[in-house]
């Protein structure tokens, strides 16, 4: 890079929509604060993978930008900053509550960063607010996401996203409501709600409202809102606000990716998951009937500490059982630091083969949604001039030019790979 040559921050970021969301909130404030010549990686933890793949990106970015001044953030920062600390391409490491600081930006302004402290991770299990920093408009120019909860109060053994996220904070319903309002006038058609464990929005505010309660606010405080839909969350604890929406609000659209993990009772509760395998096919049977166009995503996890060849079976039968359609399929890696890295292992090859099994499953089922939609009808949401998505979350293609950004009504006419045709 010329020593004369001034440029825009380089972002690379790595993770869950969450992480997405918030590296636009981080290029807005690195932006007001007059950053430039460095690169920001926003890291994942979920994974060892995750892990190793954000280690690989930042080696690969100092090579690409050998005189930016690197930064590295988000939940493997804030789990393990030694790890990222210790890299020489590194130069300075921030936490999860301080990527979100103005004040942490203003620090890496060109004519400062040389002074910064180079690992500046604070405990984030002290942090009690949540959304200090909202963004209008992250996402394409037809759907938005908007965060309303982050941290989890959780400890399910295999999880370390509550040790780089903290404990479940909640953003306050009118705060929301104002946001999805500003969003509507920007001409933004859907609107996506996150979290990192969306279901326990409301328990840190006063009164204790549940997600319903918030879904049913939105869509009766923003009457123009066309689309709404709630991201990752957990079937046992939806309230009968939810399930009340889902039956009887048509904007409220019918799809729903549920934190699942496994299906066999034993491996949950080595988990320290709050339902049983019944649970979720009971949740899914009763959304279906209020709502018969309703289709279910899930994450399951393959090969988990002790999972036997019977166990496993038990995930798998219920991807029928469930009906799910879109599977996200994690092959178990152990986290350092989590009661499930200590239990005994399975071997790893095992874990790959149920995870394409798995994901095989995912995709049969995949294909059995799509033939049931030829000859229907649909309004499909434009994400792009020639390819738009269902209420069912389903990638449709279309021949010629749409307006994007617009729901359009069209006919499905066929199947092309793992989208439909329209």
């Amino acid at each position: 890079m010329a020593a004369d040559m001034i440029r825009a921050p380089i972002f690379s970021n790595h993770g869950c929509r969450l992480n997405a969301y918030e590296t636009e909130a981080m290029k807005e404030l690195a932006t007001a604060a007059g950053v430039t010549d460095a690169v920001i990686v926003n890291t994942c933890a979920v994974t060892s993978e995750a892990v190793r793949k954000a280690r690989q990106d930042i080696r690969k970015l100092r090579r690409d930008n050998p005189d930016a001044k690197l930064i590295v953030t988000g939940c493997a920062a804030q789990t393990a900053p030694d790890i990222f600390a210790n890299m020489a391409e590194v130069d300075v490491v921030i936490g999860n509550t301080e990527k979100m600081n103005p004040a942490t930006w203003a620090q890496m302004a060109p004519d400062l960063i040389g002074q910064t402290e180079p690992v500046q991770v604070d405990d984030i299990m002290s942090v009690t607010e949540t959304a200090g920093h909202l963004i209008d408009g992250f996402g394409t120019r037809s759907r938005a996401y908007v965060q309303v909860q982050n941290g989890c109060d959780h400890r399910c053994t295999f999880c370390i996203i509550p040790y780089g996220r903290g404990n479940s904070r909640s953003v306050p319903a009118g705060v929301v409501v104002d946001q999805i309002k500003r969003l509507v006038d920007k001409g933004y058609n859907e609107v996506v709600l996150t979290g990192v464990d969306l279901t326990s929005w409301g328990a840190d505010l006063p009164s204790q409202p549940k997600l319903g309660d918030l879904v049913m606010r939105i869509l009766k405080l923003v009457p123009d809102l066309p689309r709404l839909r709630i991201s990752s969350i957990d079937s046992i604890e939806v309230d009968e606000n939810l399930l009340c929406a889902i039956a009887t609000e048509p904007r409220l659209m019918p799809h729903l990716h549920l934190s699942l993990q496994h299906g066999d009772d034993l491996i949950l509760k080595r988990m320290k998951r709050r339902h049983l395998r019944d649970d979720a096919i009971r949740f899914c049977e009763e959304a279906r009937k209020l709502r018969p166009d309703m289709t279910f995503g899930a994450d399951i996890i393959a090969g988990f500490p002790t999972e036997t060849e019977a166990m496993f079976a038990n995930s798998l039968a219920l991807v029928e059982e469930c009906h799910l359609t879109w599977l996200h399929v994690f092959p178990y890696s152990p986290r350092p630091g989590t009661p499930a890295a200590k239990m005994p292992q399975v071997d790893g090859r095992v874990i790959k083969a149920r995870a394409a099994e798995l994901r095989a499953a995912g995709a049969k089922r995949v294909k059995t949604h799509l033939v049931k939609q030829v000859g229907t009808a649909h309004d499909i949401l434009m994400e792009s001039p020639r390819m738009g998505r269902t209420p069912q979350f389903a990638e449709v293609t279309f021949a010629t030019d749409q307006h994007e950004g617009q729901i359009v009504k069209a006919e499905i006419t066929g199947i092309a790979g793992q989208q439909l045709v329209a």
